[in-house]
């Protein structure tokens, strides 16, 4: 373990793109806490959350901060906390938010566009301007303000309750046994995936079961950036270019190619995203695309058999002719929180903000080794990989968006729920890229 002061995580970090805010939802806890009276004074009885099934940090931060550092505003109004699946949050978000009901707290949508809409409605607060009003602006690092404005357009919407890097991990022994360098292009990843399938091991573990299918959606974003440049995505969304032209669909075809060759496993549509993440920790696969989010978990020796010792990180590899770098990092603030409009107009609300935003990244990182876009305070023991991934944000000078980021809801619904048959290889490049642009409307 290194003791790092949290403040050196994004020192010369200038991020200019990005996040991946890969949220999650459920329904299964919980009671019915009641919300603001629009500003009377009167203070909800509550302080009600929506959290997902698929994210266990932030509740479980949130219920610590409860019991201690922000025991008085526990007290004040008790943090109440229910769940859903991500599948249907952004559905449950829209619902809520056309009845004036969204909890004061509640995680961000799956689409940014989603976000940006409800903040345009006035449903969602403006969080950079919370924080503003509150005279706590600098509870936040720049690195994570940087990151939330380059996505809305200028505008701080969602709490960094993560700050994460993606790219792919790998098992050190299976790549060691079999002779295999790390890749540093994708001729060399590609020639990797087939000395493993040949050797009997699964090259990839990677989810597609359903919504799930972004572990295999991020796969074709990341070519598209290697191949075409950082800004490849954002001229789909200015116009500029389809996702049926030729060369984005050449990435595509790249990654259907993966799973015709069988390297995501025999049936990724049937795989969901604990099950990719328990076949890799478990030593059954050799690489996964993953978030740093997931660090947590590889620190965690109940559920890592592999050992977090045996885990390495690699960029995307660079491809072949292509404009971009593998230098231009995958960086986003994962399952962000974002506050209501109306539940931010209670008292008792703001000083539930004000302790969160204080104390919140100090006690993810000490318990679950989450690294956070919130100030840190004191030294804090961080783990090898979580010191890892601080390392590698400070290295980052330039970061890309995932592939549905510009996406509206409903062409990231087409594209997360096609990603499996993608993956396995039951759909071609042309055919994934023309439903998914279909649903963009073009």
């Amino acid at each position: 373990m290194l003791k790092r002061r949290r403040t050196l995580l994004v020192g010369a970090l200038g991020l200019s793109a990005t996040l991946a805010l890969a949220a999650c939802s459920g329904s299964d806890s919980g009671s019915s806490g009641k919300s603001s009276d629009g500003g009377s004074g009167k203070s909800a009885s509550k302080l009600s959350f929506l959290a997902i099934n698929e994210n266990e940090t932030i509740p479980t931060t949130l219920t610590t901060l409860s019991k201690d550092e922000c025991k008085a505003q526990d007290a004040a109004q008790p943090l109440e906390i229910t769940k859903q699946a991500q599948s249907t949050l952004d559905q449950q978000l829209q619902l809520l938010a056309g009845q004036d009901a969204l909890p004061q707290l509640f995680i961000s949508a799956n689409a940014p566009s989603l976000n940006a809409q409800l903040a345009e409605q006035g449903t969602l607060q403006d969080a950079g301007e919370a924080l503003k009003t509150l005279g706590i602006s600098d509870s936040v690092l720049p690195a994570a303000t940087s990151v939330i404005e380059n996505l809305y357009d200028g505008k701080q919407l969602v709490l960094p309750t993560e700050l994460n890097i993606e790219g792919i991990w790998y098992n050190k022994k299976i790549l060691a046994d079999n002779g295999i360098e790390v890749p540093a292009t994708w001729t060399e990843l590609t020639d990797a995936f087939a000395k493993l399938k040949a050797a009997g091991i699964q090259p990839i573990s990677q989810a597609g079961k359903g919504g799930d299918g972004w572990g295999v959606t991020r796969w074709v974003g990341n070519y598209i950036a290697r191949d075409l440049g950082a800004t490849a995505l954002q001229d789909v969304r200015d116009g500029k270019a389809k996702l049926t032209d030729s060369e984005y669909v050449k990435a595509a075809d790249a990654i259907a190619d993966l799973g015709k060759q069988g390297y995501f496993g025999q049936s990724p549509t049937s795989i969901d995203y604990t099950t990719a993440l328990n076949t890799f920790l478990t030593g059954d696969a050799a690489f996964i695309y993953m978030g740093s989010w997931a660090v947590s978990n590889f620190s965690d020796e109940t559920q890592n058999k592999v050992g977090a010792d045996n885990i390495g990180f690699m960029h995307f590899p660079a491809v072949d002719g292509g404009k971009g770098s593998a230098d231009q990092m995958p960086a986003n603030v994962g399952t962000a929180v974002a506050i209501s409009a109306k539940g931010f107009k209670d008292t008792a609300t703001q000083d539930w903000v004000k302790c969160i935003a204080a104390n919140y990244g100090t006690v993810a990182l000490r318990d679950s080794g989450q690294v956070t876009g919130f100030e840190v305070s004191g030294d804090t023991n961080v783990a090898p990989l979580s010191q890892l991934v601080q390392d590698e944000i400070g290295k980052t000078k330039e970061s890309i968006l995932w592939f549905e980021a510009y996406f509206s809801p409903q062409a990231t619904t087409t594209s997360q729920n096609d990603g499996g048959l993608l993956g396995s290889g039951q759909l071609s490049g042309e055919e994934f890229m023309k439903q998914v642009q279909a649903s963009l409307g073009s």
